[in-house]
């Protein structure tokens, strides 16, 4: 494992953030961390990253402990967070130089290392304007390069998207698979429950200072109830004859549609089949209808909003 965490507690005064909290992160995967606002995210990314100590509990990063090896542990990773490091005053090129010197990276190492990356972010035209200047998706790629001039094994990115218009987003979700492409493992925490679905291999999900849910999307959607299959057919005797075989079966309407509770995964879509063919029933369509995230988190997290104002420590 990258990233292993057990038993992490954190409190502000009286405030408890992290009531206990257990991780387990593989090497060259995406790790996403659902919550509301203030259900701890950024408290876990800010330990992990050696700029908080936990108050109890254990966390490796890279193999390294992170309260008694925080130097290693700083050397492993690269962190990217809500708001963008980049000073606006510099050029693009001068904010990735900057980098390069704090890593210690000789001139002609540095300025290869400069060129790479701009051209991997589609900033090489842009590299000697001010970073002022930029959009926020070229800010956020600019951000992220500069997270990369270190070359770390583990980045994390704490809710990297916020405030980008739908195609920025997009262009940064092929950035982060690009990286996991290369080896790079990314602790992610996002509000956008979208870009958990769409880029993490397991999801955790945070409330009240507990993961009270992990798995990846597809094993969480199956614990939220709600789940069926449709089934839609020609003809009123085929309909009544799939009723009277499929337990739960309830008619959509007056049309010629049954739905059928189902968790959607494969062991009952065949059972399901199994039995429409035993009465030799003729289905014109079938499609399969699975809760999405949103009905996960707000069935885990007391059906608070993503949105919610609070305090985000």
């Amino acid at each position: 494992m990258t990233i292993t965490v057990t038993g992490l507690r954190k409190s502000f005064g009286d405030h408890l953030v992290l009531d206990g909290i257990d991780l387990d992160v593989p090497r060259g995967t995406v790790f996403a961390l659902l919550g509301a606002n203030g259900a701890g995210k950024t408290t876990t990314v800010k330990i992990l990253s050696t700029l908080h100590r936990a108050d109890a509990g254990e966390a490796k990063v890279a193999g390294h402990d992170v309260a008694r090896e925080p130097d290693a542990v700083r050397a492993a990773i690269g962190v990217t967070g809500q708001f963008s490091a980049v000073d606006k005053l510099l050029t693009g090129e001068e904010n990735l130089r900057l980098m390069t010197d704090l890593h210690q990276l000789s001139r002609a190492e540095g300025r290869r290392r400069c060129e790479r990356l701009l051209e991997r972010f589609e900033l090489t035209e842009a590299a000697r304007k001010p970073a002022g200047t930029y959009s926020g998706g070229m800010l956020r790629r600019l951000d992220l390069a500069m997270t990369l001039v270190g070359s770390p094994q583990v980045i994390f990115l704490d809710e990297p998207t916020t405030g980008l218009d739908p195609r920025s987003r997009r262009e940064m979700w092929q950035i982060v698979r690009d990286l996991v492409a290369d080896g790079v493992t990314i602790f992610l925490t996002t509000q956008y429950l979208a870009e958990a679905d769409e880029l993490a291999d397991r999801i955790a999900v945070l409330d009240g200072g507990r993961v009270v849910a992990e798995g990846t999307a597809e094993e969480l959607k199956r614990r939220i109830p709600g789940g069926h299959v449709r089934l839609h057919f020609t003809d009123e005797q085929q309909l009544d004859a799939a009723r009277e075989a499929l337990a739960g079966a309830t008619r959509e309407g007056e049309g010629l549609a049954l739905r059928v509770p189902s968790d959607g995964s494969l062991t009952a879509l065949k059972t399901l089949i199994d039995r429409l063919d035993e009465r030799a029933v003729k289905v014109d369509e079938m499609s399969v209808h699975t809760p999405d995230l949103d009905d996960v988190f707000l069935a885990l997290t007391g059906n608070r909003s993503t949105t919610e104002r609070v305090t985000n420590r």
